[in-house]
């Protein structure tokens, strides 16, 4: 399941964070790759441990937590630290095809997640580069995905992806990764498919529609049933 979730930061909290970024230092992306993701990885990001990533970091957390569209995609039950990181045209940079870790630890936390979901936020608006587009692959092809700035897209941990070498500009992003409540994926987006239908019967049919709450008590039955917590 691939979800793209539109503005989850507005275009005056995008401008804030680059204002930030563009004035803080940034180090070898490959600092927190895996052994084989740094064999294909040449970007960079900000200090993961730095005041202005876990700063930034909180900001993007708050967002999420509030916006509902993300909460039904992902049923967070942890959501690791966000990262942020650049690819730079003049200095060649992209991501080849990798899968992320499995397990990801966090050393100022010591939080340590299963990743079931990998997220790309991106802070650079698609007319401000070219390339660069995130490619994910599963048993229906390869996509790619290239948001306006403020937006985000989930998908799978276990699918094999890629982000293609930027040519003109820069592409900005935070990533991260989140351990959901609904372990199994094929549970999960069937939770997500009946909540976006549960959602559109509110707007038509009102919230005490009498199906309407037959079918919220079976959400949130199936999320009791499945939910690891």
């Amino acid at each position: 399941m691939l979800i793209c979730v539109p503005d989850v930061l507005s275009k005056s909290d995008v401008a804030n964070f680059r204002h930030v970024m563009d004035a803080s230092d940034w180090e070898d992306g490959r600092s927190t790759a895996g052994a084989q993701s740094a064999l294909v990885k040449n970007n960079e990001q900000l200090p993961p441990n730095s005041d202005v990533a876990r700063k930034l970091g909180n900001h993007v957390i708050s967002a999420l937590t509030s916006n509902p569209r993300f909460v039904s995609a992902a049923i967070p039950l942890h959501i690791f630290p966000p990262l942020f990181n650049r690819y730079v045209a003049s200095n060649g940079h992209r991501f080849g095809i990798h899968v992320d870790n499995a397990i990801r630890g966090d050393h100022q936390t010591g939080m340590r997640i299963r990743t079931d979901l990998s997220v790309t936020l991106f802070l650079s608006e698609p007319e401000e580069y070219d390339g660069g587009e995130l490619v994910v692959e599963d048993n229906y092809g390869s996509h790619e995905v290239k948001l306006s700035a403020g937006s985000l897209v989930l998908y799978p941990a276990s699918s094999l992806h890629m982000v293609t070498p930027v040519t003109r500009g820069a592409r900005v992003a935070s990533f991260f990764w989140i351990q959901s409540m609904v372990r199994d994926p094929h549970a999960r987006t069937m939770i997500y498919d009946l909540d976006t239908a549960i959602q559109g019967l509110v707007a038509r049919l009102g919230r005490d529609d009498p199906e309407t709450v037959k079918l919220t008590g079976i959400y949130h039955n199936l999320i009791r049933y499945w939910a690891e917590v």
